[in-house]
């Protein structure tokens, strides 16, 4: 691995307090770099040709121009620049930032009401700065690979073994919700089995998020609820703060949530959902993993495979951060790698094996 040039961020932020704060907490990391600030929308937007930024961390709520204008002139006129939203987790809050990241924002992060305490600033630095990284080191900002790693192939036999699908288990984190509403907007209103979603979201957005689904989408989507029962056709993602589970009482299989532990700092976890899918369905299943950080879905995606589940991830070129579905990829156990624009065609087609 070699280093190369810092990340050059644009702070847009109406706060002077916030600008000043955040610009002190990003450039005390070597990597970063802060290009410039802006007080408004319209003023970021006047400064992106000069300044080249690599990537914006975006206010949501501001005078002039606000985030979720700004951010679809952005994507308009420089539709690869990522934006990250920095956002108060209040309900109007959080109903701009869940629409902005189903228009293309690449991730969010929660703004402190207190900006100028310490452990604010900590948790915020931590949490920005891993992001910002990820991001721009999927872009190839921040390093280089001197050489990628690609899949193991699977046999033929392997690839070829397909089977009747009833349930699917879609798990995705940065860069997510615009690629979920992508898939679920493609898939058809008789779709014969249920949709089982996990998104890395703070418990605020969850149900706004799955309201935005619904709207651009064919399908119902819901926020999950405790006990409720599956039926072909449904859509269900687990809230925010909640683990999703499954359990089978004969012909029956109903959505457990809880609130165990996080799994790889996440709670709802993709493994988690994905581990009851393996038990309840075992090889009846497919599981999509799509763009994100981390590797959390690969435990249980190896589970699902071990039972003769089939396992589908997004590829690099269309992922935010190839993270969640390039853990699965390398492992070898993704009968298909796959763009994010034919996820839904392969969905379909799994689905109707058999049927």
């Amino acid at each position: 691995m070699r280093e190369c040039d810092r990340t050059r961020v644009l702070i847009v932020d109406d706060s002077v307090v916030a600008r000043k704060v955040i610009t002190d907490l990003l450039s005390s990391d070597p990597a970063l770099e802060v290009a410039g600030t802006a007080a408004n929308g319209r003023i970021a937007l006047s400064k992106v040709p000069t300044l080249r930024p690599d990537l914006i961390l975006l206010d949501v709520e501001m005078p002039v121009m606000d985030g979720l204008e700004t951010l679809r002139k952005i994507k308009r006129l420089e539709p690869d620049l990522p934006v990250i939203m920095f956002s108060s987790f209040t309900r109007a809050g959080a109903k701009v930032t869940v629409e902005a990241l189903t228009l293309g924002a690449a991730d969010c992060v929660a703004k402190p009401k207190n900006l100028s305490d310490a452990t604010s600033q900590d948790a915020v630095t931590k949490e920005l700065v891993s992001k910002i990284k990820a991001i721009a080191s999927a872009r190839g900002k921040i390093i280089e690979s001197d050489a990628l790693v690609s899949p193991r192939p699977l046999p033929a036999e392997e690839i070829a073994a397909r089977h009747r699908v009833d349930v699917v288990a879609i798990g995705a984190s940065t860069g997510g919700p615009n690629a979920v509403a992508e898939v679920l907007g493609s898939l058809p209103t008789d779709i014969p089995v249920p949709i089982l979603i996990v998104v890395h979201m703070p418990s605020a957005f969850t149900p706004i998020y799955a309201e935005r689904l619904s709207r651009s989408s064919r399908l119902v989507v819901r926020e999950a609820r405790d006990g409720v029962v599956l039926e072909p056709g449904q859509v269900w993602l687990a809230p925010g703060d909640y683990h999703m589970t499954l359990s089978r009482k004969l012909a029956l299989v109903q959505i457990k949530l809880n609130q165990d532990p996080p799994e790889n700092f996440c709670r709802p976890a993709v493994n988690v959902l994905l581990r009851s899918v393996s038990r309840v369905y075992r090889d009846r299943a497919l599981a999509v993993l799509m763009t994100g950080m981390g590797e959390d879905g690969l435990r249980g995606a190896e589970l699902m495979h071990a039972q003769g589940a089939q396992i589908i991830a997004q590829d690099e070129r269309s992922s935010v951060v190839w993270g969640m579905a390039g853990a699965v990829a390398k492992a070898g156990i993704a009968r298909k790698i796959v763009p994010l624009r034919e996820i839904a065609y392969e969905i379909v087609r799994c689905v109707k094996v058999e049927r």
